[in-house]
C-alpha cells in the first residue's frame, strides 16, 4: 500500500498512488530549463564564423575550396569613412580573396569567375607556370596568409590586364587589410618597427586604389566593383582626405550633397566629412 492510501475515503483517490516527489523532479527540470535559457551563448570565434566553399577553377579546371565568412553568422559593427566594414570577433577582409591552390589563379570572390580566354591564356603563361604556392591549412586565414592571397590576386589582374576598377579595388581591401594587421600587431604588443612598415604598406595600397578610382571613373561605367556613382564619389572623397586633397574632396562632397538620388545615409557622412574638411583648412 503507498502512503497516501485511505485518501479515496476522503475523496481523494486519484492521488493515492502519485510519487510524492515528482512534482518536485518536475520543478527542478524546469528551473534547469530556465537557468540555460537565462545563461549567455558563449562568444563565437572566428573560426565558428567561416566556411569551407567549393568552387572550380576558370583556369586550371582544378576542384578546391576557400574558406569564406558566414555573412549571416558575423554581426556589423560599424563601418570605416573609407567603407571599411568592422565585424565583431572577424576581420571579414581576409576572406575576399579566392585562390586556386592548384594553379595560383586568384582574384576578389565577385570577379573570380569573370575572366575571357585570352586573360587565361595570359594567367597560365605569367602566373601559373611559375608560382610556388602556400599551405593554407589553418582553421582560418593569418594576416600573413590573407596579405599572400592579396597580392597574388593583384598579381593576377596585372597579368590578365584587368580594368583600372579591378585592380583599385583590390589595393583598396588590401590597404583594409592591412589596418586591421596593424591594430592586431598594436594589440599582442609587437614590435614598433613591425606596425610602422604595416602602416607604410596601407598608405602605399591605398594610395593605389585612389589612383586607380579616379582613372577608373573617367574611363568605365557605372555600376563599378558593385557600387554606384556617389559611392564611388564618397570612397575618393575619404581617400582624398586621408591624404590631405581637401579640394578634390570638397568637390565631390558637394556633388554628393546636391544629388536627388542620395540616400539620407550617404547624405549624412557627407556631411559629417563637409565638417571635417572644413574644420581641416581651418587649420591652415
Amino acid at each position: 500500500m503507498g502512503i497516501l492510501s485511505g485518501l479515496k475515503r476522503l475523496g481523494l483517490g486519484s492521488l493515492e498512488n502519485e510519487d510524492i516527489y515528482e512534482a518536485d523532479k518536475e520543478n527542478s527540470k524546469q528551473r534547469s530549463k530556465n537557468d540555460t535559457a537565462g545563461t549567455p551563448k558563449p562568444k563565437p570565434e572566428e573560426k565558428d564564423l567561416i566556411y569551407e566553399k567549393s568552387y572550380v577553377c576558370p583556369v586550371c579546371g582544378s576542384g578546391f575550396t576557400s574558406k569564406v565568412m558566414k555573412s549571416s553568422k558575423a554581426r556589423l559593427v560599424s563601418t570605416d569613412q573609407d567603407l571599411r566594414p568592422r565585424y565583431d570577433v572577424i576581420d571579414a577582409v581576409k576572406y575576399d580573396v579566392v585562390l586556386c591552390t592548384t594553379c595560383g589563379y586568384g582574384a576578389l570572390g565577385s570577379s573570380f569567375t569573370h575572366i575571357s580566354p585570352g586573360q587565361i591564356k595570359l594567367v597560365k603563361e605569367k602566373i601559373c607556370s611559375k608560382v610556388r604556392m602556400g599551405n593554407y591549412h589553418n582553421e582560418v586565414y593569418s594576416y600573413e596568409e590573407a596579405l599572400e592571397r592579396y597580392q597574388l590576386a593583384l598579381a593576377n589582374a596585372l597579368v590578365k590586364r584587368s580594368k583600372a576598377s579591378e585592380k583599385a579595388f583590390i589595393c583598396l581591401k588590401t590597404g583594409w587589410l592591412l589596418r586591421g594587421y596593424t591594430e592586431y600587431l598594436k594589440e599582442s604588443d609587437s614590435p614598433k618597427e613591425s606596425v610602422e612598415e604595416m602602416e607604410t604598406q596601407e598608405n602605399e595600397y591605398l594610395q593605389n586604389a585612389y589612383k586607380g578610382f579616379l582613372e577608373a571613373r573617367q574611363t568605365e561605367n557605372f555600376p563599378m566593383c558593385g557600387m554606384d556613382e556617389l559611392t564611388i564619389d564618397y570612397l575618393l572623397a575619404a581617400l582624398a582626405m586621408r591624404f590631405r586633397q581637401f579640394d578634390v574632396a570638397a568637390r565631390l562632397i558637394s556633388t554628393i550633397l546636391t544629388s536627388s538620388s542620395a540616400s539620407i545615409r550617404v547624405k549624412d557622412k557627407a556631411r559629417d566629412m563637409k565638417e571635417q574638411i572644413l574644420r581641416e583648412l581651418k587649420k591652415r
